[in-house]
């Protein structure tokens, strides 16, 4: 063999012992989780694992799919197995999930098995921040597992919080046909409170891959949220009607609306939370947006934009 062939194929098996970093992605099956793994995939560093319960319906882009259910703690030993990342999300509307149980066995099932980076999606305190006079488990019972997630003390870990969906705001959560025959979000609210921190759930993946591709900036601890607007009602039925739509915004007292249909009233008790304190909470998050749009490489899509290519009336839609 020529001195140049060596050459090339010391360098070529240089690169190929390389490999790349196995990120192990819970939820890939789901809204957050999907996109997770589709972002990594893009960004072309990483090795994905889908986690899924049951692995042979998963049909997503991961290179490897391997069973793994929160309620069975057992699985995830050889689910999270040479990984050297984890993104984690519990679902709460999952009938008869204790997010902080799930959370709390992956968290130590991720520790046993030498993870270095682990993502938590997580939201705000709303009790903390409420001093108690607002009951938002969805919210709650995610922030209270930022502390377990501190006291393993992974090597790096992050902070991730998902938006108010645009998803959530289109199809049968959107404006619905009035008996006038408007059509007209109906909602215990001021529509003038600028309170929604808003995003297209799909473009957290961005996010969590850039947490990952840059864990000397976001490592320690950051919260990293997806903002791609932060609007009113007012400003989203401004921004529908001008793409063409006829909306309005009815706004009625939440004793009333309370009545609607089941869980009409924890709706109203979120829309409070918005409206006093806003869906990220108080004080300012520039900051943390800026992080988290420099490491994803990218600013999240505005709501008008989203809206023109994805906006439905009446039909059901992600949440």
């Amino acid at each position: 063999m020529s001195p140049d062939a060596m050459e090339h194929e010391r360098k070529t098996g240089a690169v190929m012992s390389i490999e790349k970093k196995l990120i192990a992605v819970f939820g890939a099956t789901g809204n957050q989780g999907s996109g997770v793994v589709r972002a990594l995939k893009a960004n072309g560093q990483f090795k994905v694992r889908a986690l899924s319960r049951d692995p042979g319906k998963y049909k997503g882009p991961a290179d490897e799919v391997v069973a793994a259910d929160l309620e069975r703690p057992q699985t995830l030993v050889t689910a999270l197995e040479g990984a050297h990342g984890v993104f984690l999300v519990t679902n709460f509307w999952q009938e008869g999930v204790d997010e902080v149980k799930q959370a709390t066995a992956a968290i130590q099932a991720a520790k046993a098995a030498g993870v270095d980076h682990l993502i938590w999606s997580t939201l705000p305190n709303v009790e903390v921040i409420s001093n108690g006079k607002l009951n938002l488990p969805q919210f709650t019972g995610k922030a209270k597992v930022d502390a377990i997630v501190k006291e393993a003390a992974f090597a790096h870990y992050t902070f991730v919080v998902p938006p108010a969906y645009y998803q959530n705001f289109s199809g049968q959560f959107g404006p619905q046909p009035q008996p006038d025959g408007r059509l007209s979000f109906v909602r215990p609210i001021d529509p003038a409170a600028r309170c929604f921190h808003m995003g297209d759930i799909a473009e957290l993946g961005h996010i969590v891959t850039g947490a990952f591709a840059h864990p000397d900036e976001t490592g320690d601890g950051a919260y990293l949220p997806l903002v791609g607007d932060f609007l009113s009602f007012n400003d989203i039925v401004d921004s529908l009607n001008q793409l063409g739509h006829r909306i309005t915004f009815t706004e009625v007292p939440r004793a009333a609306f309370a009545g609607f249909f089941p869980g009409a009233d924890a709706l109203a008790e979120t829309l409070a939370y918005f409206e006093a304190y806003t869906y990220l909470g108080p004080g300012s998050h520039d900051d943390a947006i800026a992080l988290a749009n420099r490491v994803a490489g990218r600013t999240p899509t505005p709501f008008a934009s989203w809206a023109r290519d994805n906006f439905q009336l009446g039909m059901a839609s992600g949440s």
